[in-house]
């Protein structure tokens, strides 16, 4: 369901971005710019709520993944999904969190690209076993900054698309490395 039929279906556009913040993958990097070029929404208010959005999930992915997948891996198929994410995440931030730690988690959260929000950043602090409350604040300045960068893309219009689908593609490429 796109954030349009959200709000075709009666909920307000600040509430439709705010539930699209949270999805994981899209997280704030995509809440901000259906707020901004989409709806409307003034830049600050639409910033407040994105990164209100991004941030609800991370300490119940923190503290509940533990449990929660130990409970699912007693079903085959779920065991063999968790190994295949958990070795994915590892080999994704294992040179930088191992190396840098909380300033690698922040780095990679900060990066505003697919796959490295919140969400991974929280998956990350669990799976290195990294401190509860200096994993939130850390993934919390990472979705501010990266909040930063996208809302001055935003802000920039097309030119600002233009220079993230750049950025995106030489990225993806290989050519810089963030």
């Amino acid at each position: 369901m796109n954030p349009q039929d959200l709000v075709a279906r009666g909920l307000s556009p600040e509430l439709a971005v705010f539930i699209t913040s949270m999805l994981p993958i899209i997280e704030l990097r995509g809440s901000l710019p259906l707020a901004i070029n989409l709806f409307h929404i003034a830049w600050f208010k639409a910033f407040l709520i994105s990164f209100l959005g991004n941030i609800i999930p991370v300490p119940f992915i923190i503290l509940l993944l533990k449990p929660a997948v130990r409970f699912l891996s007693k079903i085959k198929i779920l065991s063999k999904f968790f190994d295949w994410l958990f070795n994915r995440t590892r080999k994704r931030g294992d040179y930088v969190i191992k190396k840098y730690k909380e300033i690698g988690l922040l780095a990679f959260v900060a990066v505003p690209l697919p796959g490295t929000g919140a969400w991974t950043g929280a998956l990350i602090a669990f799976l290195f076993d990294l401190e509860f409350k200096k994993s939130l604040l850390i993934i919390s300045l990472g979705v501010l900054i990266a909040g930063i960068i996208v809302l001055s893309l935003c802000m920039l219009g097309w030119y600002g698309a233009v220079i993230a689908v750049i950025l995106f593609v030489l990225t993806a490429l290989g050519f810089l490395k963030l």
